[in-house]
């Protein structure tokens, strides 16, 4: 038995993300528009799904569908259904309920038995040799902690050998938010239906999801007309914002880019960061930093100019500048303090990361002309709350942070979320695990800082910089593996995202 793992299947994933629970509500008006019945939607779905299973698994014989008590256990049945009638050897395993079915669910439970398939009782013992398991249980209407028997049959599974293919969500998933209250299946892939949902792409999303693969049961169009809840960012839409430069262009016209920060011991942060915006095209690059720090960064990077941070150098280097990033190893000091004293005023774009965002919470103010980048800690320190709650709801905080301080905001993690005050909301499916180490979040400012002195709205400066970023570490990883990137590793490869020709 083999995994083909779908690697066309992200390329082939929408750009639009809809609320699950919106989708619930209007799907019936969908398919009416697609002269469908809502049983011959779960068809389309089951039948996706069955045709994605027997793809990737060609050989498995022995599948177990476990069916829940709704919609998502209907869709199982029909895969069950599809599955017996190609020969495969089925095993159906369905929790009850108090409530009766759903009318589309009691129908393809009835065509299975109709067809001679069998259920058991989800308290009954597995068959041998399973090879594919189906995860029919909880679908996009979770809002809560799975409950026995749903827990039992999510944990048994997880300790299975066989892979595990989600209809629409893994169990336990929550598909508004991607959080995961309790037990969780933990799926090889993932079939989702119709649109994508923002629970499968941030949050706990990656650890869960497996590959995820889409289809739209033929709703397309009508989903077309609609507008989505926000967009999903990746490589392909790159072109839009990076296009080939004039060849008649110069320093002048890609930007003057001032970075403030490197206190005492944090040289790397502003070398990363002052290396990452030339690498992305920035014209000039000036550092202000402590004075020890200038040799080190002038020997590793000679492209850029460097100077000490006083407070006459920075009003030259405010006079001077078109973009601002301020942050990256800046120190809650006295030092850093009186820096952002003189920088919160200015007038130009700018971007505040890491200390900025962490005396920032300290005296909140809202500013229309900046960024904000915090990851979940500084993002809980900003609203004054704590990382679970931010983490519960990530589309929600970000959502608070642009309200409280304007701008645009930034959530970093798995699926970062974008938000920006006339409503804009983006998430950015790239990026891994292997980014989870110290430094990215410099190189992440120094990108988006260089895109924005280049003329790049604060929005678009910021979507397609951690589009760049993530993409960047992506490809390193599929070249080299997740354990072990460093931040400096993305420095020399930066180039290859944002001239998106050379990788058309």
């Amino acid at each position: 038995m083999t995994d083909r793992a779908n690697t066309f299947s992200l390329q082939s994933l929408s750009h639009s993300v809809y609320g699950a629970q919106w989708l619930r509500e209007w799907e019936s008006q969908g398919a009416g528009l697609a002269s469908v019945s809502l049983y011959q939607l779960m068809q389309r779905a089951g039948t996706a799904a069955f045709q994605r299973i027997l793809w990737l698994y060609p050989g498995a014989h022995r599948w177990l569908v476990l069916a829940g008590h709704g919609n998502n256990g209907g869709d199982g049945y029909v895969v069950a259904q599809l599955a017996a009638a190609a020969g495969k050897q089925v095993t159906v395993l369905a929790c009850g309920g108090s409530s009766p079915l759903p009318a589309e669910a009691e129908q393809a439970k009835a065509a299975w038995l109709a067809a001679g398939g069998e259920i058991h009782a989800a308290e009954e013992p597995w068959p041998q040799g399973v090879e594919v398991i189906i995860d029919a249980l909880l679908g996009t209407g979770l809002k809560a902690a799975p409950r026995d028997p749903y827990c039992s049959l999510i944990a048994a599974a997880n300790r299975h050998s066989a892979p595990v293919i989600a209809l629409d969500i893994p169990s336990g998933l929550l598909a508004e938010t991607g959080a995961t209250p309790g037990e969780v299946m933990s799926a090889a892939h993932t079939v989702t239906f119709i649109a994508l949902k923002p629970g499968l792409l941030t949050g706990k999303a990656r650890s869960v999801t497996g590959h995820v693969h889409y289809d739209d049961l033929g709703l397309g169009k009508w989903l077309e007309r609609e507008t989505p809840l926000m967009a999903r960012l990746s490589a392909e839409l790159l072109p839009r914002w990076l296009p080939e430069r004039d060849p008649c262009a110069h320093k002048g016209d890609n930007g003057r880019l001032l970075i403030v920060g490197g206190d005492h011991g944090f040289a790397g942060a502003i070398r990363m960061t002052g290396e990452a915006a030339l690498r992305c095209g920035a014209g000039l690059v000036r550092v202000l930093t402590r004075e020890e720090n200038i040799p080190p960064l002038l020997t590793a990077r000679p492209e850029l100019m460097v100077a000490p941070l006083t407070r006459d150098t920075l009003q030259q280097g405010l006079e001077w500048a078109d973009v601002v990033v301020i942050g990256p190893g800046l120190g809650q000091d006295s030092w850093g303090k009186n820096a952002l004293r003189e920088v919160e005023n200015c007038d130009r774009p700018m971007l505040w990361d890491a200390d900025a965002l962490n005396l920032l919470a300290f005296n909140p103010e809202k500013r229309h002309n900046r960024i904000i980048t915090p990851h979940p800690g500084e993002a809980a320190r900003l609203l004054n709350g704590n990382v679970g709650a931010i983490e519960s709801d990530r589309l929600l905080a970000a959502r608070k942070l642009v309200r409280r301080y304007g701008g645009v905001v930034v959530l970093k993690g798995a699926g970062t979320l974008l938000a920006a005050e006339d409503g804009a909301v983006a998430i950015a499916d790239v990026g891994n695990a292997g980014m989870a180490s110290g430094g990215m979040g410099d190189v992440l400012s120094g990108i988006i800082g260089s895109l924005l002195a280049q003329k790049l709205s604060l929005y678009d400066a910021a979507c397609a910089g951690c589009v760049v970023h993530g993409a960047t570490a992506d490809r390193l990883a599929a070249e080299k593996g997740t354990r072990g990137m460093l931040a400096t590793d993305l420095l020399p490869a930066l180039y290859l995202y944002v001239n998106p020709e050379l990788t058309a």
